[in-house]
């Protein structure tokens, strides 16, 4: 009943909010009287609000002929759409760049950076992963702004105790558990009580088997897709989830019915030497103990070692509508954010890489562990965001690490991925 009444009282909140956002960019459409002009800055980061209210408040000490007005919502993919329905358009937005953030972009409704000087100062393989959700024919709709990153978080002195080296490849990784299990130390902590923790090490291990274009011939091959088509889950991801199941098989007792903050907190701890989980683990680990040092490394699957690279998405992304009568404004603020200073201070407070070339990662240890993998290009976005949100992926996954039958789970996504082909276009999830 509490969860009923929680969900409930935030479907209020978002509604009163949404009716906010309604009135607020209606009313920036009125000429300016004052020589003012202002902005409705859209962004989705509660944990973001303080951080982007200095950044308005510096902008508009520098651009005193602008003011911007911020707007955050918890329910941002629902609240962007009704505003884009309603042609109430914010002039400046922010979201994750997931599949809903691709199904918008192929709608035609973003503003095309690509020709923006901006659009230059950024890391291009993090734009890559952007363009890769889907975009409105060839233009750039959208800014990579800050991007997490999704490993394997290690405790840095659990390892230097048992002298112990990042793993480079798979066997790797397995020696360690061995070494660590042997020593009496728990290598990983699982929490299979939350799904979609899940998600973590399928995207991670996962991202090796989708390399070469295996989404773009999937929606290619629609519903004829199963255990003979030239590509499917069943053929190409077999070795991904028996890679996954073996790291499950070092987990501690329990970890079936183990929470994200439980496994947060028993890392946080030193009850355990690794997590499977991304950056964003990193705050709420800290929390609990400030002093740990912690480390990331990607899931060393590949099998070159040269061929590793780090699953990464764009946490947060900056567009605008294709049309507004703010336009110019609204790239005076956009131009602002991918300042150097600008997104490296944001990054630091968020804990994520800063997409601007040039711009230094925080000094972190877990944030610079991963850092080259950025500065070299060597990163891949999340396998999910490729998946219809209509496709129950983390409770077959769950399901999997339950049953270990992996046959059935293979099947299962091949099955409900053709079923999705049939009756739409196929388009990536969330």
């Amino acid at each position: 009943m509490r969860d009923r009444v929680t969900r409930r009282g935030r479907r209020v909140r978002a509604a009163a909010v949404l009716a906010l956002l309604l009135t607020a960019a209606g009313g920036c459409a009125n000429e300016p009287s004052d020589g003012v002009t202002t902005l409705s800055f859209f962004q989705f980061k509660g944990e973001a609000l303080e951080d982007f209210d200095q950044i308005i408040a510096d902008f508009e000490a520098e651009n005193p002929d602008i003011r911007v007005v911020q707007n955050q919502v918890a329910d941002a993919d629902t609240a962007i759409r009704t505003l884009l329905v309603k042609d109430k358009a914010p002039d400046v937005i922010t979201l994750n760049a997931s599949g809903n953030f691709g199904r918008l972009a192929e709608a035609g409704v973003f503003y095309d950076f690509s020709d923006q000087p901006v659009l230059e100062t950024i890391n291009p393989a993090v734009q890559e992963i952007m363009a890769d959700l889907g975009t409105y024919g060839d233009e750039v709709n959208g800014l990579g702004y800050v991007s997490n990153a999704d490993g394997i978080i290690y405790n840095q002195e659990i390892f230097e105790q048992q002298g112990l080296e990042v793993p480079e490849t798979w066997d790797d990784l397995i020696a360690i558990c061995d070494t660590l299990e042997a020593a009496g130390i728990t290598p990983f902590y699982g929490t299979l009580a939350d799904s979609w923790t899940t998600l973590a090490s399928f995207n991670g291990i996962g991202a090796y088997a989708a390399e070469d274009g295996f989404f773009e011939r999937m929606r290619e091959q629609g519903a004829q897709t199963g255990p003979d088509s030239p590509v499917s889950f069943e053929k190409d991801f077999a070795g991904a989830l028996d890679q996954q199941a073996q790291l499950f098989d070092y987990m501690q007792p329990g970890y079936r019915g183990a929470t994200y903050d439980d496994g947060n907190a028993a890392f946080a701890n030193g009850e355990v030497a690794m997590l499977l989980q991304g950056i964003w683990a990193l705050s709420p680990i800290q929390g609990v103990n400030p002093d740990l040092r912690a480390g990331i490394f990607p899931y060393p699957a590949a099998e070159d070692p040269a061929d590793r690279v780090l699953v990464s998405g764009v946490d947060v992304a900056v567009t605008m509508p294709k049309e507004s009568p703010r336009q110019a404004e609204a790239l005076r603020f956009i131009d602002y954010l991918f300042q150097k200073d600008v997104v490296e201070q944001f990054a630091a407070s968020q804990n994520m890489f800063p997409a601007v070339e040039g711009a230094e990662p925080s000094d972190n240890p877990a944030i610079q562990s991963v850092a080259p993998y950025f500065d070299e290009g060597r990163i891949a976005g999340f396998i999910d965001h490729q998946i219809p949100a209509s496709i129950p992926l983390a409770a077959i996954d769950q399901q999997f690490l339950f049953t270990g039958d992996a046959e059935a789970a293979l099947a299962t996504l091949d099955s409900e991925w053709s079923k999705v082909a049939a009756r739409t276009i196929p388009v990536t999830g969330d």
